[in-house]
């Protein structure tokens, strides 16, 4: 079910799955992503097992309200907020949160900023919320130069845009399977064509925090499952450990050869997890 939700001025473009009866399952996508990019076959794998699942188009991204590139003006604290907008707009008082890369810094800021919204954290390809220990490993070179080619990129381009998500897919991809770029392709086609302003997804690139969030992930009191891509580039292996060293009973599910990335071939993998993660809670 398509839903639009109104909220401090914006419209942020929701999609839900499955029984609103059920449990609610929220799905946030990391910086620059909408919700397409939590593959539809997981939302309904997941919804299929009893779960109310729903995913949402971050501000400037998708369907949700965009600002002319260059011209966001907001905070990470802000999108931590839009989280919780959709909560408030579909009536949930309590939810389930799994959140990718950027995502889970989110889901991490809603569970320390909103304890009460947030029942549990499936933190995938993600890093620890203020963290405060010795330097952990980030971006790869190559994806660091990829991304040092966006100021010159023609916008007004398609075929140019679609190149330059393509070769950033094959740069977050892991080894355990060959790089498919036709279903990459198609992926990309179909964010391009419900994304009127596509550029104005690198807003994100620009949010600073307005809070300081030292040492909050220790403050995480929820359930939490770290799911992370050994071969991850973006947010290397080191982080996702470091997460379920730092988290009281905190469970990691490491994913041989994967990178950033949520690819067909471990879907199956990731609902059963998820599924069991979360079914094996105290209602």
């Amino acid at each position: 079910m398509l839903h639009s939700i109104e909220t401090r001025g914006l419209r942020l473009a929701v999609q839900s799955f499955g029984n609103p009866a059920d449990p609610a399952l929220l799905l946030v996508m990391g910086a620059t992503a909408s919700m397409l990019d939590w593959p539809e076959a997981l939302c309904d794998g997941l919804a299929a097992r009893g779960f109310h699942v729903i995913r949402y188009d971050h501000r400037d991204t998708g369907l949700s309200t965009t600002f002319p590139p260059g011209a966001g003006g907001y905070a990470v604290e802000d999108l931590r907020d839009d989280l919780i907008a959709v909560l408030d707009g579909l009536g949930i008082a309590r939810a389930h949160v799994a959140g990718m890369s950027l995502g889970g810094y989110l889901a991490q800021m809603a569970a320390v900023s909103h304890p009460g919204r947030v029942a549990s954290l499936v933190l995938i390809a993600s890093e620890p919320l203020g963290w405060d220990g010795a330097a952990l490993p980030h971006m790869s070179d190559a994806v660091i130069a990829h991304f040092g080619v966006l100021g010159a990129l023609d916008w007004a381009n398609r075929a140019a845009i679609r190149a330059f998500n393509l070769g950033l897919a094959e740069l977050c991809a892991g080894s355990g399977a060959p790089f498919d770029a036709e279903a990459a392709g198609r992926a990309i086609d179909a964010v391009l064509a419900r994304s009127p302003a596509i550029a104005s997804a690198f807003n994100h690139a620009a949010m600073a925090g307005h809070q300081d969030w030292s040492g909050a992930f220790r403050r995480i009191s929820q359930p939490v499952l770290v799911i992370h891509g050994a071969e991850d580039p973006v947010l290397p292996l080191a982080n996702g450990q470091a997460l379920a060293e730092a988290i009281p009973g905190a469970r990691i599910e490491v994913l041989a050869g994967v990178g950033h990335e949520l690819p067909a071939r471990i879907l199956p993998l990731i609902e059963a997890r998820i599924a069991g993660f979360l079914a094996a809670l105290p209602a």
